[in-house]
């Protein structure tokens, strides 16, 4: 399954704690949201990325496009990436600047 990553999925050593390794992925983007900021109250949440704040995406049709990375993720590891998002965060499928189509994590309330 491919996952379209924007925030703290590209990162490493959230990697190596959510799926046990590090992920290949290649650059695309996204266009149709906006990047906003939020805050993270989740302790597991916080001890992985270690970061208080994290990236959303909101529905804007004019925001500029969103650069980030697709992650191919089996089955087991994309239920992994719904636990940590946790409930802020909603799945949506999407279709990328490269035609490819993908999964997308969203701030929840928007999706």
């Amino acid at each position: 399954m491919l996952l379209f990553s924007y925030g703290t999925l590209q990162d490493a050593r959230v990697q190596l704690a959510t799926f046990g390794r590090r992920l290949d992925g290649t650059s695309d983007t996204l266009t149709g949201y906006r990047v906003t900021t939020i805050r993270i109250h989740d302790p597991a949440v916080l001890a992985t990325s270690g970061l208080a704040e994290h990236l959303a995406l909101v529905v804007d049709p004019d925001a500029p496009p969103i650069a980030g990375t697709v992650l191919t993720l089996t089955p087991e590891e994309v239920a992994a990436a719904d636990r940590y998002e946790g409930d802020t965060y909603r799945r949506v499928a999407v279709a990328l600047a490269s035609g490819r189509h993908a999964f997308v994590y969203v701030l929840a309330t928007t999706a």
